[in-house]
């Protein structure tokens, strides 16, 4: 009989597990672009943030200024040239991408600029993208068509994404990544295609979340969504 492996030193943390700390926390974070025969261009050097729940935080500044970059390494999708992303007190920095998607998927919603909707699938199939790993989709279709009802598109979730308007889709995504109740939401411009009415809608169901508990960072250049945040960090 062969004997049995040895333990791994390092083992992923079981996905639920609970570590205490900050929603989203970056310390020192750096991000770099590789230029081919070129020195990296540095996009943000030594950012910090804490982001406890029940918290609107908006990066604002002019466009190239670096707010999706630092997003993008909150949200665990890109690594860090430097510094430490941690989510609920459990350092990201370093685990594998398999152990990192687990974990977001169950920790926070993330709102890309572009709405990324698949055309094959109609609006409500869309939002219920994030239960398919799990197979929760009949189990959350209920709550799929209530956050449809509630950004105002219900009516259109049997459509598919070319009969949808930019904001619809928006509107849509936006669902998507509310569909698990996620402690963080993360969100890149999410009122840049929608008109003022349908734009504050957004901005009360974001802060609306932030007092029910969950932490929320956004990056925008609405002035609107800037003053409803609690915070703000203005990159230049």
């Amino acid at each position: 009989m062969s004997p049995d492996p040895a333990p791994d030193p390092h083992p992923a943390p079981a996905v639920g597990t609970v570590f205490g700390g900050p929603a989203v926390e970056l310390d020192g974070v750096t991000v770099q672009y590789e230029r081919p025969g070129q020195e990296p261009l540095t996009i943000v050097d030594g950012y910090r943030l804490r982001l406890d729940r029940g918290h609107v935080h908006c990066l604002a500044g002019r466009s190239g200024s670096g707010k999706t970059s630092i997003l993008r390494v909150a949200a665990g999708l890109v690594p860090p040239a430097a510094g430490r992303v941690s989510w609920e007190g459990l350092e990201i920095t370093g685990l594998a991408d398999d152990v990192v998607t687990a974990r977001r998927r169950h920790h926070l919603g993330y709102l890309d600029q572009r709405d990324r909707l698949l055309p094959g699938l109609t609006a409500l199939e869309n939002v219920l993208l994030p239960a398919v790993p799990e197979r929760r989709t009949r189990e959350l279709a209920s709550r799929g068509r209530e956050l449809l009802d509630r950004l105002g598109v219900g009516g259109r979730r049997d459509h598919y994404p070319d009969r949808l308007s930019g904001g619809e889709r928006q509107r849509v995504a936006f669902a998507r990544a509310l569909l698990l109740d996620p402690a963080v939401v993360m969100a890149d411009e999410p009122t840049a295609s929608l008109d003022r009415a349908s734009a504050d809608a957004v901005i009360r169901m974001l802060t609306d979340l932030a007092a029910a508990g969950h932490a929320v960072l956004v990056a925008s250049h609405d002035a609107e969504l800037i003053g409803a945040a609690h915070s703000r960090t203005t990159l230049t």
